[in-house]
């Protein structure tokens, strides 16, 4: 029997209950389809994309060390499939269920209603799925892999080959698994040791933070063995200073699992529905443009926004921060403001972005809406002002004191209007106009049952004892 082992969001061998299942007894065919259908959406991005294209050069490597080298085909998933197995006498296809956005839940549907009618047995997996009895087991990669003969392995294409718009991220991560692993290495060693303390402010998150999301969002890492090598971690006893960091940084891994397992996907529509009706909220024009380019004139705010747009990432108060500011003080639309993050975030994964999207936006239902500050953000986060100064160089001048509040300083004039805009809003009234327009949504509506159950009371992951996380600090950075 041949088996066609359908890549998605799993690039990787280790711990791949799909490859292991697929491998016993049959031939196979390991197969990523590059879909310009889900490329061209509104959420994906050429820098996501030369993540994903670097870590396929990975995986087809550690594949034809197996036997079996990745192949790579360029099409509608639908139509790829069919020629496949039409060609290569393929009666099943294994692959994991992908926590996705609308366009993979629909192009997942497509699939199963040709696989049915074709007589395919598609069999999905779940990637991290936890037993009482081997919790943590991590599956080994196959010792050999019996490859489909005569078939090309075929190109990887560019962005530019994808007709994707150019998206410069001079400080993008590499992709690639033996990258990932790495940086685990590094912060389990070193760089994690004040992770519990330094993860709020950028500047101390750049290094502190295991950057491994990019790494998990595409299934480069398993969470389960991520988990493990942490459990190894701690049985080495590393000393009172590990102990909290290597806890909270478990915590958030296992909780990042149990989300894209429980989360619907709700990229499309919020969950309250008394949210459609309040008006006045922009998906485009002045103040949005601002807010995208990093130029609204509040000083932290920009600096999170061009910090971001040039390396991919950062930390996850300032992504709260900037969905926030967005949402309520500007009055964005909470969808559209949704689309730029996910285009700028490397570790884009729609089951776990939409739903903190919502949450930070206020039209989760969950809980009332926090309304962040970005100016007092700013003191707290930056007191020094050293990451507001190195993204934000027109205010090289501006004294320490008026640094997240320019327009205060007497010599304003001099840099406000023509180096730096003047603020777009005026942040406490723009506050509490939100917080009223708020007031007034959860009482015209309730939001629908089960999305609070899972937003506000997510479920535990399974035998892990584990704290509930509070609502809103789910969106894993890690």
């Amino acid at each position: 029997m041949n088996v066609l082992v359908w890549y998605k969001r799993d690039l990787r061998v280790e711990d791949h209950p799909a490859l292991s299942l697929a491998a016993q007894g049959a031939a196979v065919l390991p197969l990523y389809i590059v879909e310009p259908g889900y490329w061209a959406g509104p959420d994906t991005s050429a820098r996501q994309w030369g993540f994903v294209a670097e870590t396929l050069v990975g995986l087809r490597r550690d594949l034809a060390r197996l036997g079996a080298p990745l192949v790579v085909r360029v099409g509608d998933a639908v139509e790829v499939l069919a020629r496949f197995c039409g060609q290569n006498n393929i009666t099943r296809i294994v692959s994991h269920r992908e926590a996705g956005n609308g366009w993979s839940v629909a192009r997942d549907r497509r699939v199963a209603v040709w696989a049915r009618d074709a007589g395919i047995d598609w069999v999905e997996l779940a990637q991290d799925q936890r037993r009482v009895d081997d919790e943590l087991n991590i599956i080994e990669a196959p010792t050999g892999l019996r490859m489909v003969a005569g078939i090309e392995p075929g190109v990887i294409p560019t962005a530019r080959a994808l007709r994707m718009a150019a998206d410069a991220c001079p400080h993008l991560q590499s992709g690639g698994r033996a990258q990932g692993l790495a940086l685990l290495d590094s912060f389990l060693a070193q760089r994690g040791r004040a992770y519990r303390q330094a993860i709020r402010a950028p500047l101390s998150a750049e290094r502190t933070c295991s950057r491994l999301s990019p790494y998990l969002a595409i299934g480069a890492l398993s969470a389960r063995e991520v988990e493990q090598t942490i459990l190894a971690r701690q049985e080495t006893r590393p000393g009172p200073d590990w102990v909290a960091s290597l806890r909270a940084f478990k915590s958030r891994i296992a909780w990042r699992a149990c989300l894209l397992a429980e989360t619907p996907r709700i990229d499309t529509q919020p969950p309250h529905r008394g949210a459609v009706a309040l008006p006045g909220r922009m998906a485009d024009g002045a103040r949005f443009e601002a807010w995208v380019r990093g130029e609204t004139g509040l000083p932290y705010l920009d600096a999170c926004m061009r910090y971001l747009a040039a390396t991919g990432w950062i930390n996850f108060r300032a992504r709260a921060m900037l969905t926030s500011v967005a949402t309520h003080h500007l009055w964005l639309d909470w969808q559209a403001v949704g689309h730029v993050l996910a285009r700028r975030f490397t570790d884009y994964d729609p089951g776990i972005h939409w739903p903190q999207i919502q949450i930070h936006a206020g039209v989760s239902g969950a809980k009332p809406a926090r309304v962040i500050d970005p100016i007092k953000e700013g003191l707290a986060q930056d007191p020094l002002g050293l990451f507001t100064r190195r993204w934000v160089p027109e205010l090289a001048t501006v004294p320490d004191a008026f640094l997240q509040c320019p327009w205060k300083w007497p010599g304003a004039q001099s840099i406000l209007g023509w180096r730096y805009p003047e603020p777009v809003v005026d942040v406490a009234t723009a506050a509490r106009a939100a917080r009223h327009a708020n007031g007034s949504q959860r009482m015209m509506e309730e939001p629908q049952g089960d999305t609070v159950q899972i937003l506000d009371r997510p479920a535990r992951p399974t035998q892990r004892r584990a704290r509930p996380a509070p609502v809103g600090q789910l969106c894993l950075d890690i």
